[in-house]
């Protein structure tokens, strides 16, 4: 590791899991919540997320033919079209110097009120913000180990 920002700015990083405290109770599903992260990550070229977000997913329950087939998500029929949306906005948003294209929003928005479009956004700032900081801190990918289990996968109201 490059530099810790845990321990050298502590503060800034009770902010950040106070975003992910927003998130976790925001009414998005867990399961979406992750594909999104970790496709983000993906993006990203970020291997400590990238391994994070799979072994969550998969303390989850989710299958490994969806984690492998997330970078061909578009060409892949596992997905659902709300998981599909999430996917787009998350690309579009994580490579937002190419701008957020009027008919990405048209799209999403099929599947996402206002308020869903908001939250995925946040949800969107935040990975790539976690993955910045793990990337130029040049955190190691491997030793983490997940809490989570199947009943996680419970969105809060």
């Amino acid at each position: 590791m490059r530099f810790n920002y845990v321990h050298k700015v502590p503060d800034g990083y009770e902010a950040m899991l106070g975003v992910e405290k927003f998130l976790h109770d925001s009414g998005l599903e867990p399961i979406l919540m992750h594909l999104v992260k970790l496709r983000c990550s993906q993006l990203n070229h970020c291997a400590y997320c990238i391994d994070l977000h799979w072994k969550d997913l998969k303390a989850l329950g989710e299958t490994e033919e969806r984690l492998y087939m997330l970078d061909a998500w578009r060409e892949s029929k596992l997905y659902s079209e709300r998981e599909r949306a999430a996917l787009l906005w998350a690309e579009a948003v994580t490579n937002v110097q190419e701008g957020v294209p009027d008919d990405v929003f048209a799209e999403v928005s099929k599947q996402f009120d206002e308020i869903g479009m908001a939250n995925l956004t946040y949800l969107v700032a935040a990975i790539n913000a976690w993955n910045r900081m793990a990337v130029s801190g040049r955190a190691a990918p491997g030793r983490y180990q997940s809490k989570l289990t199947p009943a996680d996968t419970v969105p809060k109201p």
